[in-house]
């Protein structure tokens, strides 16, 4: 099998998970590409700028299908905005750092960073806990951080903040994608102004590749209940973290 194919069937599966569950794209993807031997660099970037389209796409189908209320001055526009900003920091500050630590250390962070999340998506499955708005934006800050230094890990936490703030699950999808969205843009152009190399021809593959997962999976928060799905991506996650982890030499 083509590593390209392989790779865009990965990143199609990785963004229906993702677009279904407000988690789970760039904290699946990532580590398995590291595991393939890409340079996490090349790949943190790609897949920064791949769900940046997707997350458009999400918010549009999310949106239509009413998941979630997305127009301007709606409180959910609201929400997703002020974690947008909040995220934006959080993002350019990590890229900053992603691209000054040496790859071994960014590959433990990353191997870490996908085991406890997780961790954290099979603790939240039904904890339905209260949860203020200033504890989530300094959530959606970590996420931020995590996403700009490892190309994921964002949507778990934002997720799982929400959750625990008393947002409706359905809504929360959608709010994540729209701040994950402007998470994403920021940090690909710190990368761009790093002067960084970008890989054009995996991001490629990765845009195309996912994109075509949103619709689908919009149709699956619309029809379906996540906590078993929930479940599996945490479990997965964790094999994930426990691979990159072996993968360090």
């Amino acid at each position: 099998m083509p590593v390209h194919f392989f790779i865009g069937i990965v990143a199609f599966i990785s963004e229906y998970l993702d677009s279904g569950l407000g988690m789970g794209y760039g904290t699946a993807l990532t580590p398995i590409l590291i595991i393939m031997g890409c340079d996490p660099l090349k790949v943190i970037p790609a897949v920064l700028i791949s769900q940046l389209a997707t997350d458009v796409a999400a918010c549009f189908f999310h949106h239509n299908l009413k998941n979630v209320d997305l127009k301007f001055g709606s409180p959910d526009f609201k929400a997703a905005s002020l974690l947008g900003v909040t995220s934006s920091v959080g993002v350019a500050i990590a890229v900053m750092v992603a691209i000054k630590i040496p790859r071994n250390v960014l590959t433990v962070y990353i191997g870490l960073l996908v085991l406890a999340m997780g961790a954290l998506v099979l603790f939240t499955i039904k904890r339905p806990l209260k949860f203020s708005w200033k504890k989530l934006m300094a959530v959606s800050f970590l996420a931020a951080f995590n996403k700009g230094i490892s190309g994921g890990g964002y949507g778990p936490l934002v997720m799982g903040g929400q959750l625990l703030s008393g947002i409706n699950a359905k809504n929360s999808v959608g709010i994540t994608a729209f701040a994950e969205a402007i998470t994403c843009l920021i940090g690909f152009i710190v990368y761009l102004l790093s002067g960084k190399a970008i890989d054009w021809g995996l991001t490629l593959v990765l845009i195309v590749s996912a994109i075509l997962a949103v619709p689908c999976a919009a149709l699956t928060v619309k029809n379906a209940h996540p906590n078993s799905l929930k479940r599996f991506v945490g479990i997965l996650m964790m094999i994930l973290g426990l691979c990159t982890l072996l993968k360090i030499r």
